[in-house]
């Protein structure tokens, strides 16, 4: 599966750890906010990486949980969910807006193969300093560049340059972000 080749959806190996996370996901979901630290664990505990400062709202899915990597300063907001049946990689100072959707798998175009469960999984990565907008979906096999921007609604299926705004169904490169689009803020 880790290594892009098709493999069986409903191989029993896979569903135990499939049931696995969904244990850990229930868990996560159901503590409260304000238990800081015991989410904070949960995370740390089914993450294959944690950066420092990452904050995941609730409600929040995967597959595996295992094959996610997450830099420092990752925030997530709510109904994120990533489909990680191949390694996502995020970099620091990444934020989701809410009902992002991450999805590594492909099944399988023909119909019969598709119907007795073939698929096969591509990784995702995204740099360092992405912000993501609501209601974005990414595709099996995309690299997202560091530094850039998907707008809201955008269904990103190619890689995205660095530092460039992308928008759209499919997405598409806007323009690139430049030293115009700082505000002077920081001083």
């Amino acid at each position: 599966m880790l290594a892009g080749e098709y493999y069986v959806s409903s191989d029993p190996e896979l569903n135990a750890e499939r049931e696995r996370a969904k244990d850990t996901l229930f868990d996560f979901n159901a503590t409260r906010p304000t238990k800081r630290a015991e989410r904070e664990a949960l995370v740390r505990g089914f993450f294959g990486h944690v950066g420092a400062n990452c904050w995941i709202e609730s409600p929040f899915n995967c597959d595996y949980g295992y094959n996610i990597s997450v830099g420092d300063n990752f925030y997530a907001n709510t109904g994120c969910r990533i489909l990680d049946c191949a390694r996502v990689t995020i970099g620091s100072n990444v934020w989701f807006g809410p009902n992002v959707g991450i999805y590594t798998p492909e099944h399988a175009f023909d119909a019969a193969e598709r119907t007795a469960g073939w698929e096969h999984s591509l990784p995702v990565t995204i740099g360092d300093n992405v912000w993501v907008c609501g209601g974005v979906t990414i595709t099996a096999g995309v690299t997202i560049g560091a530094n850039s921007v998907i707008a809201a609604g955008a269904v990103v299926i190619g890689d995205v340059p660095a530092d460039s705004l992308v928008a759209g169904v499919p997405a598409r490169v806007i323009r690139p972000i430049t030293e115009a689009d700082r505000h002077g803020l920081l001083r």
